[in-house]
């Protein structure tokens, strides 16, 4: 995993009256605990993957709660786990990456909404919206109100979201309705603290079995049950929710002087709206303000009650709703028209339709707001001081600068054993002509980006194979290549992939990147990765599954040595062989390696150990200045410098010190047959006395080189 949790797991022991402190997703796992959940289950996905990892580092706590705890295959497997909660009053939680992951669930999620539940369940997704997203820019909301699940947007403050998280199982409970939490990045890593309690042991557990099984088929999503939930859902668990909802107090009204003009801010917007009210001086630094705000913890199903009595003699509200559509804008406007209020309300007029809700963002839809409504005891002239003052930086900046900031798009980390697969697919390209190549969801996606351009279409998590189903007969003899990363293949892939590929008899090419990990959400365990117990062989191969499904053409290739990744590519695109041709390009995490072999590295150099590491570089008198070094490999630590040559201008290669000695420069040098100035160093610490004889003899011999070809120089 990317990080261990294995010392702040032993937080979520922490008991009634004592202080936790932690970080959001923390926070969330005791909450989940202090709720008496009898199962917990998901898929890895930022920004929600830490949960996942502080499960694992917590099993023998889970084990002596009789708490199951089980990582699903994916975010469908995870969903359709929930279906313990159906017939049986077990409190269940499943965690996956928002919206994609809910998109890959909806089928389980549609069946467990109309069914309804028994125990308590709450997914915890992470929506993951905004610049600093990894996905589509679509919002959770609408498949909650498409599917009559309730939505919680938790304002970031550890004691009221572990609160909420506690409440979500009693709302789940009182409307037999399962519940989403969302939760963005900022509130999954934001340190906090909160009074903790008790953890709760389940009454149904893996201590305390279920002795008998039980059937109703009024659960059962077939007819003529369904038309009897769709009926319950109108007439029973919507009304329950809001009944609930409102007699919890699970929004919050903060109340103001200033009640002219109101907001109703997302619980997950809230801490961002009262700091731009407190830039304009209308709040202060713990959260007071002078405007009244309606937090809404709970985004769907809104109460109409709550909403009109915070509305109801008020000019203007501003409602402050990320993302598109305007759902929550056009259900309150709704429910003020019904209640014939003539309320003014403004929100996507002053804020963005599209986008983050940054900081400024919202400090500049909020002053906008305040300039049109005109507020009684507001200072126009201080808000347009403040305003012009947060922006006025980046203006001066940009005028400087004179051009639009180049993009900084990411990229594969130093050393990454995808990166070659790239740079000899590039080579292959140049020598057999241009190919579609279908991407899928990974790290292997960054290859769409400079340097490699690679990658016609993404589609879907394990999907690449699937979307060149329809383009690869219309290149005719021409292949396509699709490239899908390991926790794909497992993920979709080989059940949608590979299945319809054998069985539509489809030649292509699908090469499998096998770095042993799902690496892209902080390197957790696949089926085909090492087994964390010390076991050396892998849990299930990637190779025999394919030879099971009666795949024929596969080759394993180590990534690192690019020509023989080249000629791989070559036999695979080339061979007459029809049929699919499956390439796993074999070699781990460089950043998983390096988190492994680093401390071990230390503690050897420490105890006195001889240890060889092996770096790279550039001979700046060789290097010709061309870059192509660059344009092929594309590797960070790759970057260039002054050419010490004072008649040469161009500047030349440099490897820099971030090099984790992998080779891929000189590797794809020697491919494309560039030129020959990579050089390979092996670095020795605590040098044994033959090494350091033998750097003597070295250090004497190039000396004595050098002084030859100085005498034999021409005058």
């Amino acid at each position: 995993m990317e990080r261990s949790f294995a010392k702040e797991v032993a937080l979520l022991r922490r008991g009634q009256g004592e202080m936790f402190e932690g970080e959001g997703i923390l926070a969330i796992a005791k909450a989940l605990l202090q709720s008496g959940v009898s199962y917990v289950t998901g898929y890895q996905g930022a920004p929600v993957s830490h949960l996942m990892d502080v499960f694992a580092d917590a099993k023998p706590l889970l084990q002596e709660l009789g708490v199951h705890y089980e990582p699903a295959a994916n975010e469908a497997g995870a969903a359709a786990m929930l279906a313990a909660s159906i017939n049986y009053p077990m409190r269940g939680a499943a965690v996956w990456k928002s919206t994609v992951g809910t998109n890959v669930a909806s089928d389980a999620l549609s069946n467990l909404a109309s069914a309804g539940v028994r125990g308590g369940v709450v997914m915890v997704v992470g929506e993951d919206y905004g610049e600093g997203a990894s996905i589509i820019q679509e919002r959770t909301h609408a498949f909650c109100m498409k599917s009559s699940i309730w939505l919680l947007d938790p304002r970031p403050d550890h004691p009221r979201l572990v609160e909420l998280i506690e409440q979500a199982f009693q709302l789940s409970e009182a409307s037999s309705t399962p519940v989403m939490a969302e939760v963005r990045i900022r509130a999954c890593h934001m340190r906090g603290r909160f009074t903790a309690k008790d953890n709760v042991t389940p009454a149904i557990s893996t201590k305390t079995p279920l002795t008998t099984p039980d059937f109703d088929y009024g659960r059962i999503c077939l007819p003529p049950s369904t038309y009897v939930q769709e009926q319950d859902k109108v007439n029973r668990r919507f009304p329950a929710a809001r009944a609930f909802i409102a007699a919890k107090g699970m929004n919050e009204v903060l109340d103001g002087d200033l009640d002219e003009v109101g907001i109703i801010v997302q619980g997950g917007h809230a801490n961002t709206l009262l700091r731009a009210l407190a830039r304009l001086g209308l709040a202060d630094g713990f959260g007071a303000s002078r405007i009244p705000v309606l937090v809404l913890n709970v985004t769907y199903p809104l109460v109409p009650e709550q909403v009109t009595g915070f509305c109801a003699g008020k000019r203007a509200v501003l409602v402050v709703e990320e993302g598109n559509p305007d759902y929550l804008e056009q259900a309150i406007a709704a429910a003020l028209r019904e209640a014939d209020l003539n309320t003014r309300i403004v929100g996507k007029k002053v804020l963005p339709m599209a986008g983050e809700y940054t900081a400024e963002t919202v400090l500049k839809g909020l002053a906008r707001f305040l300039e049109g409504a005109v507020p009684r005891g507001v200072d126009l002239e201080r808000v347009g001081e403040v305003l012009a003052a947060s922006l006025s930086p980046g203006e001066r900046a940009r005028a400087l600068i004179g051009a639009p900031l180049p993009a900084r798009p990411p990229g594969f980390c130093t050393g990454c054993p995808e990166r070659p697969v790239f740079a000899a697919m590039k080579l292959v390209q140049k020598e057999l002509g241009q190919v579609h190549v279908a991407a899928d969801i990974g790290c292997h996606s960054f290859a769409t980006l400079p340097p490699f351009n690679m990658g016609n279409s993404i589609l879907g998590y394990g999907l690449g194979l699937s979307s060149a189903a329809a383009v690869a007969p219309m290149f005719g003899e021409r292949r396509t290549i699709t490239v899908m990363g390991d926790g794909g293949f497992w993920h979709n892939g080989l059940s949608t992939g590979v299945t319809a590929a054998l069985q539509n008899r489809t030649d292509g090419v699908l090469v499998v990147m096998d770095n042993g990990y799902t690496s892209a959400t902080g390197q957790q365990f696949i089926p085909s990765s090492t087994a964390d117990e010390g076991a050396t062989r892998p849990r299930i191969s990637i190779e025999q599954a394919l030879r099971a499904m009666g795949v024929t053409w596969v080759k394993t290739q180590g990534t690192y040595v690019v020509k023989d990744m080249v000629k791989t590519l070559r036999e695979a695109l080339t061979t007459k062989e029809k049929g699919l041709k499956v390439i796993i390009a074999q070699q781990e995490c460089q950043l998983a390696r390096q988190r492994r072999i680093k401390p071990q590295i230390a503690a050897a150099l420490k105890a006195g150990k001889r240890v060889v590491r092996t770096r790279y570089g550039v001979d700046a008198a060789t290097c010709t200045g061309d870059h192509s070094c660059i344009r092929l490999s594309g590797c960070p630590s790759l970057t260039i410098k002054e050419n010490p040559d004072p008649l040469r201008r161009d500047p030349v290669a440099h490897v820099n010190n971030d090099c984790v000695g992998c080779g891929l420069c000189g590797e794809v040098a020697d491919a494309a047959q560039l030129c020959p100035s990579f050089y390979r160093a092996d670095i020795v610490g605590n040098p044994t006395k033959r090494d350091l004889w033998i750097a003597r003899l070295r250090q004497r011999l190039i000396a004595r080189l050098q002084h030859f070809a100085e005498w034999r120089a021409p005058a």
